[in-house]
């Protein structure tokens, strides 16, 4: 099936098969291999991509479902000269260890920071659930999320 998308900014056709996850499009015709597969079920969110503007787990919603679209995924965050704000607080405070769990996390962080950037502690705790870190104890990747709102705020780098 014809099925046609932008991606990062760029307008795709592929042709798939009606039973093929977005995930594996993403990854496997496109060669955007930073929307990880981890469970395939949801629950991890390590395939995390923005599609109109809302995250979703891409390993549940199929290729032909994204006909229209606009997706973000992880490549398509950072500008041709700097890191998206998200990424360089993920940088500055060390919120990634193994790495698996990050592109979700920044995408979902990106997606909630584009709601509003006064989130408190415990309300990104909350709202990062849907996104599994075996890593860590999310505790650099909530500082690093609360570095993002104040990057986004017009706060200034750290060490400038």
């Amino acid at each position: 099936m014809r099925t046609r998308f932008r991606v990062n900014g760029k307008d795709v056709e592929v042709d798939v098969e009606p039973r093929r996850l977005l995930v594996s499009v993403l990854r496997d015709e496109l060669g955007l291999t930073g929307t990880h597969v981890g469970c395939d079920t949801t629950n991890c969110g390590a395939c995390t991509i923005l599609v109109n503007g809302d995250a979703v787990k891409s390993c549940t919603m199929l290729a032909v479902q994204a006909d229209g679209a606009e997706i973000t995924t992880v490549e398509g965050l950072a500008g041709d000269d700097a890191l998206h704000p998200v990424q360089q607080a993920f940088v500055e405070k060390h919120g990634l260890q193994c790495g698996f769990c990050t592109p979700g996390m920044v995408v979902t962080a990106c997606w909630l920071l584009s709601k509003r950037t006064d989130w408190t502690d415990p309300e990104l705790r909350r709202h990062l659930t849907g996104n599994l870190c075996r890593c860590t104890g999310y505790k650099n990747i909530i500082e690093s999320v609360m570095r993002a709102q104040e990057l986004l705020n017009g706060g200034h780098r750290e060490g400038q």
